[in-house]
Formats: structure tokens, C-alpha cells, sequence
């Protein structure tokens, strides 16, 4: 399967808080959540869905896993939508030390060796492993070049506060972009394609 990932950011690297922030996310003061709200047109809510129904499997990071469990695995409502129910038919998968017992019906809890287990996952035959939100299981996917495919829809606000997806120092990757279009509310939808390390130019002779 071919491993991509979905990620609302703002234009300054925020993702956190694009819904309704949860108690653990407000402990550290953020407060201007729910900043995605809303701002998507009729085509990108489509894509979005689409995006969902395609996939195979997810894969989440705790936080997010627990997020989706809670509304689109135990609202009725959203589980009727077509993103619900891609969500509740597929299998689903989290990296997690501290879940012993998901109760999300048809998760599996991926502990100790997670290289090992994506890289097994990734093996195995079918279309997409879909990863969405999740930002700190993002940048190590990335770190161990296990992504193949990742989508920024950029939402046109500066936030000024909140956990970004990129650190101001971490890993440096190179992205061929695969494609770009904006909506007619200025949502921007970047899909690139991890291209290894960046090539550098030395600096002027003096």
C-alpha cells in the first residue's frame, strides 16, 4: 500500500486545533481553535470525502485516533456520513505505547517497533494507508521515509500561536509537488512527494 497523508495546516504551519481543541490541547493556552471550520468550498469538501473513501487503512497518532473514536466512530450522525463510514468499514491502525484496548471496532494498536510494523503494512497489497492529522506520527513517518505521498490543504490565516507540523529545527526534506489548486474560499491543495535531502547551494567566496 502506498502510505499518504492529510494535513489542514495554516499558512504559519499551525495544526493544531482545526476543529473544536480538546481539554488537552487548551492546557498549554491555545485558544483559536476551530480556525477550519467552515472554510472549505463544495469541491473541497468533496475531495476531502473522496480522499476518505479511497483508502484502505488509517493509521493515526494517539491524539488524533482518539479524536476520530469519539465523533466520527460514536456519533451516530457522523457515522452515517461517507467519511464515517469509510472510517468505521476499514481497518484501522495506531501508534501508541499507552492504548491497550481501543474501542474503535476494527483497531489495532501498533506498539514497539513501528518502523517494522508500517514497513509490513506498507507491504502488503491494496490502494492507500491514509494518514490524517496526526502531525507528530507525520514528521517521523517522514524522518523514516516511509511517506509516499503528503497533502497540505493550507487554510488562509496566520494563527500566531500553536503546535506546528514542522519544528523550527528537525528534519530537512525535499518535496517534488505532484499537483496545486486553490478553491474559491483561497484554501490552497498542495500534494508533494518526498524527494529526499535538499541540495544546498555553499555560500559565496569572499
Amino acid at each position: 500500500m502506498k502510505l499518504t497523508t492529510m494535513t489542514q495546516i495554516t499558512v504559519d504551519g499551525v495544526v493544531q486545533g482545526n476543529g473544536h481543541a480538546t481539554d488537552d490541547e487548551r492546557r498549554d493556552g491555545f485558544e483559536r481553535d476551530g480556525w477550519a471550520m467552515g472554510v472549505f468550498d463544495d469541491e473541497t469538501g468533496a475531495f476531502i470525502t473522496q480522499t476518505f473513501r479511497r483508502a484502505d487503512a488509517f493509521l493515526f497518532g494517539r491524539r488524533t485516533y482518539e479524536i476520530f473514536a469519539d465523533t466520527w466512530g460514536s456519533n451516530e450522525q457522523m457515522r452515517a456520513h461517507p467519511i464515517g463510514v469509510a472510517l468505521n468499514k476499514a481497518p484501522k491502525y495506531v501508534a501508541s505505547n499507552t492504548i491497550t484496548d481501543p474501542h474503535w471496532a476494527g483497531t489495532t494498536v501498533l506498539s514497539g517497533d513501528l518502523a517494522a510494523a508500517v514497513g509490513e503494512l506498507k507491504a502488503q497489497p491494496g490502494g492507500e494507508l491514509q494518514v490524517h492529522g496526526s502531525g507528530a506520527l507525520v514528521r517521523w513517518l517522514l524522518e523514516h521515509e516511509l511517506v509516499d505521498e503528503l497533502t497540505l490543504l493550507i487554510v488562509p490565516v496566520v494563527l500566531g500561536q500553536g503546535t506546528r507540523l514542522f519544528p523550527e529545527a528537525g528534519l530537512d526534506v525535499a518535496l517534488d509537488l505532484v499537483d496545486s489548486r486553490a478553491d474559491t474560499k483561497g484554501v490552497t491543495i498542495q500534494v508533494y512527494r518526498p524527494a529526499g535531502r535538499p541540495h544546498y547551494h555553499p555560500a559565496r567566496p569572499a
